[in-house]
């Protein structure tokens, strides 16, 4: 050992910490300081470093060197500066630095967890244009969208322009046989109802009128008519006449013996026998003070030819004519109704030749696309709801666990996005009435009606879901918001204000119908009162009034003025006020800022938008994805 250094007090030199240790085993303590230093040539085995003195390059290392701890270093071999002392972390199992490092990264792990939240709702509330700057995700729903507009609205307007050949089709058969079988037939009908006769000899006349004419049908009918089978599966016609049962009746001694219990006698008409030779039956001996109706059916075969000028197949008709004879008022006046109800049926032998079966075929093919398209936004759109719906419980559960409160039903209804759910129910409908459609194109079903209705609504759907796209610019989104904000409040003076016009309209039933023809059911003075309110047929309404009696007239005077006051100049003028109220509101707030919800508070401290940010592409650019001077507008998260 090298003289002036002692062994045991020297202190032991860390290499990787840059601090002195005492012996081994011995916590660190106050650095120790050795003997004076030694003559370089005392320290045998060891080159000098640096500058000064010989370099010793003569001098022989030794084989072996015990390790013994540095007492000290030549000024040219100097060690790294100490670092800070730390306090002893004393014994294992007192030691807090395990628990401050789970504590340090289970915080980490909740502030990843907070900001993956709050980009996912940052992104979720975006719309199409900022999702593909953000992660140039490309709007499928908004192209699908788009396309099915187009696609819907085609299909619309063909099977519009084919129903409107059946509806016509239906209609004049309807006047051709009003002419036909109604004797007297002015043209127009009267009322709700087609003439009417005063006479029994008019009676007698008109039902036998109608009785030749079906025997003539073939030999007299301008249009493509056979006989059809009835409910009993037979040819011809089928007469009921209802009656009270006997009894007796004596108007100038103001005398009446009868039984109100009412028979129904029928009889059928084959055309195996004219009509002269029906007339001696006794069925036709009526007895018209105690005859209610008589009612005369029959059916009718038809082919609407028109359809093969627009290149489709034609269709078969069913009618089911019914000509009623109404007596039951007894006032001297029969009224006579005319029905026809037309049912289409599958052609059972159509050969036709030329292009119509490929049109059909080519129609039947873009029906089956409009259907893939639904399908897909159906699925995409179902996907999306899925999507909100996870998102908004991991949003609430967040929200309970760190603020320990729930968050308010706005809020949660932010994450249930009302145009997906339209646009679902448009595609069902839209779904379920081009299969309607195929079929009745294929002629397997003949609901025109039923496919009507779908499609006509689900492409009212579609177009209202337009607005959701408008909705993204300033300028647009003004009327969904109003809609918004006055929807409550319109609703609330509705039920308020709809009590007061059903006491008017049950009051103007009671007391006018019995004087004015707009008055004379509940549903025609619902209607009427409508009318007035919108100031529509105003003086004819005044007019009509009958003056049989005065009390009534000045009643329906002092009725229709409170009216019209009351509904035009107060509730009227309300209802607009709370809309302009509405719109004032959304005005102010779009120029100031819109009220912030906790769901918006949580989305203005995300500022990770921006590293999601980038450049679009050249076509989009062009369409629609430029970045705009305020596009992080509150307005835009109307998603």
């Amino acid at each position: 050992m090298p003289p002036g250094v002692e062994a045991l007090d020297l202190p032991a030199w860390n290499g990787a910490s840059g601090r002195s240790w005492g012996p081994r085993g011995s916590p660190p303590g106050p650095k120790l300081r050795s003997s004076p230093p030694a003559p370089q040539s005392a320290l045998p085995g060891r080159r000098r470093r640096g500058g000064g003195g010989s370099s010793g390059a003569g001098r022989e290392r030794p084989a072996t060197r015990p390790w013994a701890p540095r007492a000290h270093f030549s000024p040219a071999i100097q060690p790294p500066p100490p670092a800070p002392r730390r306090p002893h972390p004393g014994p294992r199992s007192a030691r807090p630095g395990r628990l401050q490092e789970r504590n340090a990264m289970a915080h980490l792990d909740s502030e990843v967890k907070e900001q993956c939240l709050r980009e996912d709702l940052k992104f979720y509330f975006m719309n199409p244009c900022e999702k593909y700057r953000a992660r140039h995700q490309i709007p499928w729903k908004l192209g699908l969208q788009i396309l099915k507009i187009i696609m819907v609205t085609t299909q619309l307007v063909r099977f519009g322009l084919s129903n409107q050949m059946v509806v016509a089709f239906k209609e004049e058969n309807s006047v051709a046989f009003k002419h036909l079988f109604l004797k007297g037939y002015p043209g127009m009908d009267e009322d709700d109802y087609s003439c009417s006769i005063y006479t029994q000899q008019d009676a007698y006349e008109s039902i036998f009128f109608a009785i030749s004419q079906y025997h003539h049908l073939k030999n007299i009918s301008l249009g493509t008519l056979g006989y059809g089978e009835n409910e009993d599966n037979r040819i011809g016609l089928k007469v009921c006449k209802q009656h009270y049962k006997q009894g007796t009746m004596f108007p100038s001694n103001e005398t009446l013996n009868i039984d109100s219990d009412i028979e129904i006698d029928c009889v059928h008409l084959d055309l195996s026998k004219s009509a002269e030779e029906w007339k001696n039956l006794s069925f036709f001996r009526l007895e018209f003070y105690r005859l209610l109706q008589v009612e005369i059916s029959f059916h009718l075969k038809g082919i609407d030819l028109q359809t093969i000028h627009s290149r489709e197949l034609p269709d078969c008709y069913v009618f089911q004519n019914t000509i009623t004879f109404d007596n039951k008022a007894h006032s001297g006046k029969i009224k006579i109704y005319f029905d026809s109800d037309a049912k289409i049926e599958e052609c059972k032998d159509l050969n036709i030749s030329g292009s119509i079966q490929k049109n059909t075929q080519y129609v039947l093919v873009f029906d089956a696309f409009v259907i893939v398209i639904c399908l897909a936004s159906l699925i995409l759109c179902t996907r999306s709801i899925v999507l909100a719906l996870r998102l908004r419980k991991r949003f609430l559960n967040f929200f309970l666990e760190k603020y320990n409160r729930r968050v308010c039903n706005a809020d949660q209804w932010e994450f249930i996005n009302g145009w997906y759910v339209l646009v679902i129910i448009s595609d069902l409908m839209t779904i379920i009435g081009s299969i309607l459609k195929m079929e009745i194109k294929a002629k397997n079903l003949t609901n025109y009606d039923l496919c009507s209705l779908l499609l006509g609504t689900s492409t009212l759907f579609v177009w209202v879901g337009v607005i959701r796209y408008l909705g993204y610019f300033q300028a647009y989104n003004v009327l969904i918001l109003t809609m918004q904000a006055s929807l409550p409040k319109v609703l609330r003076f509705c039920a308020c204000a709809g009590m007061i016009y059903l006491g008017y309209t049950f009051c103007g039933w009671i007391v006018l119908g019995p004087y004015h023809d707009k008055f004379e059911d509940l549903n025609t003075v619902a209607e009427c009162l409508f009318s007035l309110v919108n100031g529509d047929d105003m003086f004819a309404t005044f007019a009509q009034i009958q003056q049989k009696s005065a009390l009534v007239w000045l009643f329906s005077r002092l009725y229709l003025y409170s009216f019209i006051s009351l509904f035009i100049y107060m509730i009227l003028s309300l209802f607009i006020a709370l809309i302009t109220d509405s719109y004032d509101t959304i005005k102010k707030y779009q120029q100031n800022g819109f009220p912030e919800t906790d769901l918006q508070e949580f989305l203005k401290e995300c500022s990770s938008k921006e590293k999601y940010q980038k450049e679009s592409s050249a076509f989009l650019s062009c369409v629609c994805c430029l970045r705009r001077k305020g596009s992080d507008d509150p307005l835009i998260l109307v998603n």
